[in-house]
Protein backbone atom coordinates (compact mmCIF):
# COMPACT_ATOMS: atom_id res chain seq x y z
CA UNK A 1 0.00 0.00 0.00
CA UNK A 2 1.53 3.42 -1.15
CA UNK A 3 2.20 6.35 1.95
CA UNK A 4 0.01 8.56 2.41
CA UNK A 5 1.11 12.12 3.18
CA UNK A 6 -0.73 14.80 4.88
CA UNK A 7 0.08 18.06 3.75
CA UNK A 8 -0.98 21.93 5.59
CA UNK A 9 0.62 24.24 3.54
CA UNK A 10 -1.46 27.41 5.29
CA UNK A 11 -3.02 25.92 8.03
CA UNK A 12 -5.66 27.86 9.80
CA UNK A 13 -4.24 25.94 13.37
CA UNK A 14 -1.47 24.01 14.20
CA UNK A 15 -1.60 23.13 18.01
CA UNK A 16 -0.65 20.54 20.92
CA UNK A 17 -3.53 19.46 22.93
CA UNK A 18 -4.84 16.39 25.54
CA UNK A 19 -7.64 14.14 26.44
CA UNK A 20 -8.34 13.11 29.58
CA UNK A 21 -7.40 13.63 33.24
CA UNK A 22 -4.01 14.58 34.32
CA UNK A 23 -2.69 11.49 34.93
CA UNK A 24 -4.24 10.04 32.66
CA UNK A 25 -4.24 12.03 29.50
CA UNK A 26 -3.44 11.50 25.94
CA UNK A 27 -1.82 13.73 23.47
CA UNK A 28 -2.46 14.87 20.57
CA UNK A 29 -0.92 17.02 17.39
CA UNK A 30 -4.18 18.41 15.69
CA UNK A 31 -3.73 20.42 11.89
CA UNK A 32 -6.53 22.10 10.72
CA UNK A 33 -7.13 23.73 7.11
CA UNK A 34 -10.66 24.81 5.61
CA UNK A 35 -12.71 22.08 6.17
CA UNK A 36 -9.42 19.44 6.82
CA UNK A 37 -8.92 18.48 10.42
CA UNK A 38 -6.42 15.45 11.06
CA UNK A 39 -5.14 13.96 14.48
CA UNK A 40 -1.95 12.24 15.48
CA UNK A 41 -1.44 10.84 19.21
CA UNK A 42 1.82 11.82 20.39
CA UNK A 43 3.68 11.12 23.68
CA UNK A 44 4.54 13.39 25.98
CA UNK A 45 8.16 13.85 26.24
CA UNK A 46 7.83 14.00 22.28
CA UNK A 47 5.87 16.86 22.34
CA UNK A 48 8.63 18.58 24.90
CA UNK A 49 10.98 17.37 22.53
CA UNK A 50 9.30 19.04 19.49
CA UNK A 51 8.64 22.52 21.05
CA UNK A 52 12.22 22.58 22.44
CA UNK A 53 14.07 21.58 19.00
CA UNK A 54 11.64 23.99 17.30
CA UNK A 55 13.04 27.14 19.38
CA UNK A 56 16.01 26.20 18.51
CA UNK A 57 15.57 25.72 14.79
CA UNK A 58 13.78 29.76 15.05
CA UNK A 59 17.19 30.73 16.68
CA UNK A 60 19.13 29.35 14.67
CA UNK A 61 17.22 30.67 11.37
CA UNK A 62 17.10 34.02 12.33
CA UNK A 63 20.67 33.94 13.25
CA UNK A 64 21.81 32.31 10.01
CA UNK A 65 19.19 33.01 7.28
CA UNK A 66 17.85 36.48 8.89
CA UNK A 67 14.57 35.36 9.06
CA UNK A 68 12.15 37.52 10.94
CA UNK A 69 11.51 35.32 14.17
CA UNK A 70 8.96 37.55 17.24
CA UNK A 71 10.68 37.23 20.33
CA UNK A 72 7.42 36.65 21.61
CA UNK A 73 3.89 34.97 20.05
CA UNK A 74 1.29 37.98 18.50
CA UNK A 75 -1.81 38.56 20.80
CA UNK A 76 -3.57 37.23 17.53
CA UNK A 77 -1.78 33.67 17.18
CA UNK A 78 -2.62 33.01 20.57
CA UNK A 79 -4.74 29.72 21.20
CA UNK A 80 -6.09 28.82 24.30
CA UNK A 81 -9.30 26.86 22.86
CA UNK A 82 -9.58 22.98 22.73
CA UNK A 83 -9.00 20.82 20.65
CA UNK A 84 -11.83 20.46 17.39
CA UNK A 85 -14.20 17.54 18.23
CA UNK A 86 -14.71 14.70 17.51
CA UNK A 87 -10.78 13.98 18.04
CA UNK A 88 -10.35 10.69 15.85
CA UNK A 89 -6.64 9.16 15.59
CA UNK A 90 -5.00 9.51 12.20
CA UNK A 91 -2.07 7.47 13.12
CA UNK A 92 0.57 7.28 16.19
CA UNK A 93 3.80 9.70 15.55
CA UNK A 94 6.77 7.28 15.84
CA UNK A 95 9.44 9.83 14.06
CA UNK A 96 9.24 13.50 13.61
CA UNK A 97 11.60 15.90 11.13
CA UNK A 98 12.09 19.62 11.32
CA UNK A 99 13.27 21.67 8.72
CA UNK A 100 13.47 25.02 7.09
CA UNK A 101 11.98 25.92 3.75
CA UNK A 102 14.11 29.02 2.37
CA UNK A 103 11.55 29.38 -0.88
CA UNK A 104 8.09 30.14 1.77
CA UNK A 105 9.81 31.15 4.60
CA UNK A 106 8.51 28.40 6.62
CA UNK A 107 9.33 26.04 9.14
CA UNK A 108 8.28 22.26 8.06
CA UNK A 109 6.94 19.80 10.81
CA UNK A 110 7.18 16.34 9.45
CA UNK A 111 5.35 13.48 12.04
CA UNK A 112 5.81 9.91 11.03
CA UNK A 113 3.78 7.14 11.42
CA UNK A 114 5.34 4.32 14.17
CA UNK A 115 6.39 1.06 12.08
CA UNK A 116 7.41 -2.28 12.92
CA UNK A 117 11.45 -1.49 11.90
CA UNK A 118 13.36 1.34 11.56
CA UNK A 119 12.56 4.59 9.47
CA UNK A 120 14.89 5.46 6.67
CA UNK A 121 16.04 9.14 7.25
CA UNK A 122 15.71 9.76 3.75
CA UNK A 123 12.13 8.95 3.95
CA UNK A 124 11.70 12.30 6.26
CA UNK A 125 10.30 15.68 4.91
CA UNK A 126 10.66 13.52 1.61
CA UNK A 127 7.83 12.13 -1.03
CA UNK A 128 8.80 8.90 -1.77
CA UNK A 129 5.84 6.47 -2.29
CA UNK A 130 7.28 3.80 0.23
CA UNK A 131 7.61 4.51 3.92
CA UNK A 132 5.21 5.35 6.92
CA UNK A 133 2.22 8.03 6.53
CA UNK A 134 2.96 11.37 7.62
CA UNK A 135 1.69 14.72 8.41
CA UNK A 136 3.90 17.74 7.18
CA UNK A 137 3.02 21.19 8.14
CA UNK A 138 4.61 24.72 7.15
CA UNK A 139 4.04 27.50 9.55
CA UNK A 140 5.54 30.79 9.63
CA UNK A 141 7.84 31.53 12.56
CA UNK A 142 5.64 33.36 14.12
CA UNK A 143 2.99 30.49 13.79
CA UNK A 144 6.26 28.06 15.08
CA UNK A 145 6.70 30.36 18.45
CA UNK A 146 3.06 30.03 19.25
CA UNK A 147 3.09 26.33 18.05
CA UNK A 148 6.12 25.96 20.82
CA UNK A 149 4.96 28.16 23.66
CA UNK A 150 1.33 26.81 23.07
CA UNK A 151 2.96 22.92 23.57
CA UNK A 152 4.86 24.10 26.68
CA UNK A 153 1.49 25.12 28.07
CA UNK A 154 0.11 22.22 27.40
CA UNK A 155 2.44 19.76 28.74
CA UNK A 156 2.59 22.06 32.11
CA UNK A 157 -0.68 21.47 32.75
CA UNK A 158 -0.97 18.32 34.29
CA UNK A 159 -0.20 17.19 37.36
CA UNK A 160 1.88 19.25 40.09
CA UNK A 161 5.20 18.47 40.97
CA UNK A 162 6.44 17.07 44.13
CA UNK A 163 8.84 19.94 45.99
CA UNK A 164 11.12 17.16 47.05
CA UNK A 165 11.98 14.47 43.99
CA UNK A 166 10.25 16.32 40.97
CA UNK A 167 8.21 13.02 40.32
CA UNK A 168 3.89 14.02 39.64
CA UNK A 169 2.05 14.16 42.60
CA UNK A 170 -1.30 11.75 42.39
CA UNK A 171 -4.60 12.74 43.69
CA UNK A 172 -4.28 9.47 45.93
CA UNK A 173 -1.01 9.88 47.02
CA UNK A 174 2.62 9.47 46.37
CA UNK A 175 5.41 7.90 47.40
CA UNK A 176 8.20 10.14 47.40
CA UNK A 177 11.68 8.53 46.80
CA UNK A 178 13.49 10.68 48.47
CA UNK A 179 12.21 10.06 51.85
CA UNK A 180 12.21 6.30 51.45
CA UNK A 181 8.49 5.47 51.31
CA UNK A 182 7.93 7.53 54.62
CA UNK A 183 5.26 9.58 55.46
CA UNK A 184 5.88 12.19 58.40
CA UNK A 185 3.34 11.52 60.67
CA UNK A 186 2.12 14.61 62.44
CA UNK A 187 1.51 14.44 65.76
CA UNK A 188 -1.89 16.28 67.16
CA UNK A 189 -0.87 16.97 70.29
CA UNK A 190 1.98 19.30 69.99
CA UNK A 191 1.88 22.89 69.86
Amino acid sequence: MSRVIHVFRQPDRFVAGTVGEPGDRTFYLQASEDVRTISVTIEKQQVVVLAERLSSLLEEVASRFGADVPDDVPEDLVDVDPLTVPVEEEFRVGTMGLGWDADSSAVVIELLAITEGEVDETVVLDDTEEGPDAVRVFLSPAAARAFAERADRVVNAGRKPCPLCGEPLDPNGHICPRQNGYRRETDASED
